[in-house]
């Protein structure tokens, strides 16, 4: 019965890859055809992409998260089972331990709800990563006793904390992630700023991401970088380091809410008529590997949403292997255009 529902769940889980995937490449509107992004980075002759020195791991430990967010491309949320196990994990220390990328990135969901979690990081922090990060949605820290000293656990081992806020007001940072959130989001970065998080002169590095709540794109990030530092310092004594702002890709639950708002067309014209062919040469894909909750590889976080496996005879982190995967060329499609619109958009913010 249990193999029975997993290969169902699996099944399902392929058929909205599928359909998303048929709705990006359906580019006829009614003001148009959108060209394609292959045929778009044809024009300026980057194409086909291609990687390239390997810089950043980003894996992600698992789907479950104590928020259901809007905008979340992961479709994370409470009810969600797939966490990496025990044995996955020590595949993606063995890579840590030999690889040239300088930056490990553990995403999830709330990564910190995977049972191995803080396992991982000791482990992983031995390696001498440079940069060692944890996408951590703020309110899992308050979530629950068990979570309560995470800025401590986070402090011990040189976590670089990256967190996500829509906002420096409650309505609208409660509007994208729930009730409750923000409240829960202030006391979480007072705690982190109380252990030396986000402070100016210090090395216990914090940074917040910004989405836009709507069919839009983000605004300047350097101009809300200075607007998110007054107000939360003003309002709250809060600290951080940078502003992140990440352009909201069409997929997942964004992808249904553009079309069930009827905002799906004119968001891909805005779009491409955003691309910025400065921004194609430093995407995220170019300089980073993201490995899913079970093992498989993909040339981003938003390729894994939507089942799109590296263009290389390794696929899974059982068989990893740098030099053959550093020259492959990039899985790409038409959501693509979401990284490289304006400034361009990676998880560590802009690009150009």
């Amino acid at each position: 019965m249990g193999a029975t529902k997993s290969l169902q769940k699996t099944n399902n889980e392929l058929a909205d890859a599928n359909r998303q995937l048929e709705i990006l490449s359906n580019g006829i509107f009614k003001n148009g055809e959108l060209p394609t992004f292959a045929k778009k980075i044809m024009e300026t002759n980057q194409f086909p992409l291609r990687p390239r020195t390997l810089e950043i791991l980003q894996i992600n430990v698992g789907y479950m998260c104590n928020q259901v967010c809007d905008h979340c491309h992961v479709d994370a949320g409470p009810d969600r089972k797939e966490i990496m196990t025990w044995e996955t994990m020590e595949l993606c220390l063995d890579v840590i331990r030999n690889t040239g990328a300088h930056t490990l990135d553990l995403t999830g969901g709330a990564p910190e709800m995977n049972p191995h979690f803080r396992r991982f990081v000791e482990e992983a922090s031995k390696a001498g990563i440079k940069d060692f990060i944890v996408r951590s949605n703020l309110t899992i820290i308050r979530a629950n006793k068990k979570y309560y000293d995470l800025p401590e656990f986070f402090k011990k081992h040189n976590v670089h904390v990256i967190s996500s806020m829509p906002h420096w007001t409650k309505g609208k940072t409660d509007k994208q992630r729930g009730d409750g959130v923000f409240d829960k989001s202030i006391k979480a970065l007072q705690e982190l700023n109380a252990v030396g998080y986000g402070m100016p002169d210090s090395d216990l590095r914090l940074d917040l991401v910004y989405n836009p709540s709507g069919a839009f794109l983000p605004g300047d990030q350097a101009s809300m970088e200075k607007d998110f530092k007054k107000a939360l310092m003003e309002d709250f004594g809060i600290q951080f380091h940078n502003l992140f702002a990440i352009t909201n890709l069409p997929i997942a639950r964004f992808l249904d809410y553009l079309i069930a708002s009827e905002n799906y067309e004119d968001y891909m014209y805005q779009l491409v008529e955003a691309y910025n062919p400065m921004a194609v040469a430093n995407v995220m894909c170019t300089n980073t590997i993201s490995i899913s909750w079970d093992g498989w590889l993909y040339d981003c976080d938003f390729n894994q949403m939507l089942g799109l496996k590296v263009n290389s005879k390794i696929k899974h982190i059982a068989d990893y292997n740098e030099e053959v995967l550093n020259n492959r060329d990039i899985v790409i499609s038409q959501h693509c255009y979401g990284c490289t619109a304006g400034a361009g958009s990676s998880c560590q913010g802009t690009v150009a």
